[in-house]
């Protein structure tokens, strides 16, 4: 990690420590991914067929969720995973049923003038979940489950293979507790492709979807900002692409934790970031120390090591310029490990998830706590949120007015339309208020 002195840097400098890593902006991503579009959108499912056996070196596959296929991959795990599974399933659906919008209450602005925000559930959702080099099954609980709470009735979820071509038991069994009746073994922009234009094959047809949603890498990422950029195209939850944790840690924090928290995110993705801010140098030195020491250990070192060379341990003058740094960052993640964690948490702003105190592990957000782990990166923690139940859903409102209420409104809003020179809209309005 780079080692970073705040107060000895200027706005560029300032601007340049806090970049995200130059591969995620890659021109050679832009033209791939624009390259697998036009041909996707041209020939279909055949051509998703094409880019998928030469960038994952295996056909698209439709895997049903059926009784026999759960039991199957229930037998192949241990009871502990499948029981941690469950637990984690039925914590996302109780803290996502919990904060499911609700319709408001009709208010009346004028008398006879009742208007209220109802909320309704999105058709159809495209689900991508990552795979590769780790099945993130955890993923899947993540999109599935609150785009089932939200009650979405067309969820297409879509993995890439792994190097089998087989999908992971726990997949199969997170698909089953979030209630799909499928898994698409596809994966990257090929897969992102075929949501958003649709694609049929032997084995079943992908209908384009209302909204994509869901992490990946930088060819996932690029992927879904194309899509929304086509017009009549998808919507999209968010820039969600490689991993990123930011630390805020006083001298009292503990750099073995910090140190572990820090690789959990490292060893996602090499175009995953990771950050610490301290303002001591003691606990920066120690947890560098750590990072090396439990490097040795690690199974995936190599791709830790990767991101760790984009990571930066940046020394503030105080607490509050650390959090000044965060909110600058936006970081997907960031952890407060601090004496006065709580009252540090009320000077964020921009932020995907936070994680308080010594004890609120970032991993257990990522798999048990109950918010998705879906969350913004790339800064765009300063403008949206992470995935909820209302990001399946819509919102609209809707009016009601009698007749007195029109004859009250209608002068007000007669006189404004003919302010902005719109008078057949005067006279919608005044053909309702008597004029």
């Amino acid at each position: 990690m780079q080692r970073i002195d705040w107060s000895s840097l200027d706005p560029a400098g300032r601007k340049a420590a806090l970049a995200r890593p130059a591969r995620r902006s890659d021109p050679l991503v832009t033209d791939g991914v624009r390259t697998i579009f036009e041909d996707i959108q041209a020939r279909g499912g055949a051509a998703v067929v094409e880019w998928s056996l030469k960038l994952d070196g295996a056909p698209p596959r439709r895997i049903a969720i059926t009784a026999e296929s759960e039991a199957a991959a229930r037998a192949a795990l241990p009871p502990a995973a499948t029981r941690a599974l469950r637990i984690a399933a039925e914590n996302v659906r109780i803290f996502h049923e919990a904060t499911r919008p609700a319709d408001s209450p009709f208010i009346e602005t004028t008398l006879g003038v009742r208007s209220r925000l109802a909320w309704r559930p999105l058709a159809s959702a495209g689900l991508y979940v990552p795979g590769g080099t780790a099945p993130l099954f955890s993923s899947l609980l993540m999109l599935a489950i609150p785009a089932a709470v939200a009650g979405v009735s067309r969820r297409i979820a879509v993995t890439p293979p792994s190097k089998d071509g087989e999908p992971h038991p726990a997949m199969i069994v997170a698909a089953a507790e979030a209630g799909l009746d499928a898994l698409w073994l596809i994966g990257g922009a090929q897969a992102i492709a075929a949501l958003t234009f649709g694609a049929a094959f032997d084995d079943g047809e992908i209908e384009p979807v209302d909204k994509l949603f869901g992490p990946g890498n930088a060819w996932v990422a690029e992927a879904k900002r194309q899509a929304t950029a086509i017009p009549g195209g998808p919507a999209v939850d968010m820039p969600a692409g490689p991993s990123e944790l930011l630390i805020i840690a006083d001298r009292d924090a503990d750099p073995e934790i910090v140190a572990a928290d820090l690789l959990s995110q490292a060893e996602h993705d090499s175009d995953a970031q990771v950050l610490l801010v301290s303002e001591s140098r003691g606990l920066i030195d120690a947890t560098l120390t750590e990072i090396e020491q439990q490097l040795e250990t690690l199974p995936r070192a190599d791709i830790a090591r990767v991101s760790l060379a984009e990571g930066r341990a940046i020394r503030v003058r105080d607490v509050t310029e650390a959090c000044e740094i965060a909110n600058l960052y936006g970081p997907e993640h960031l952890a407060v490990q601090a004496l006065d964690a709580d009252r540090l948490v009320e000077r964020i702003t921009a932020a995907g998830a936070v994680f308080v105190g010594p004890w609120a592990a970032e991993t257990l957000g990522d798999y048990a706590a109950g918010p998705s782990h879906v969350l913004p990166t790339d800064g765009a923690a300063r403008s949206t949120g992470g995935v909820t139940t209302a990001s399946f859903m819509t919102s609209m409102s809707i009016q009601t007015v009698t007749e007195a209420g029109a004859a009250a409104l209608s002068p007000v809003a007669a006189r404004l339309a003919r302010m902005e020179g719109l008078e057949a809209h005067a006279r919608a309005a005044e053909l309702r208020g008597g004029r």
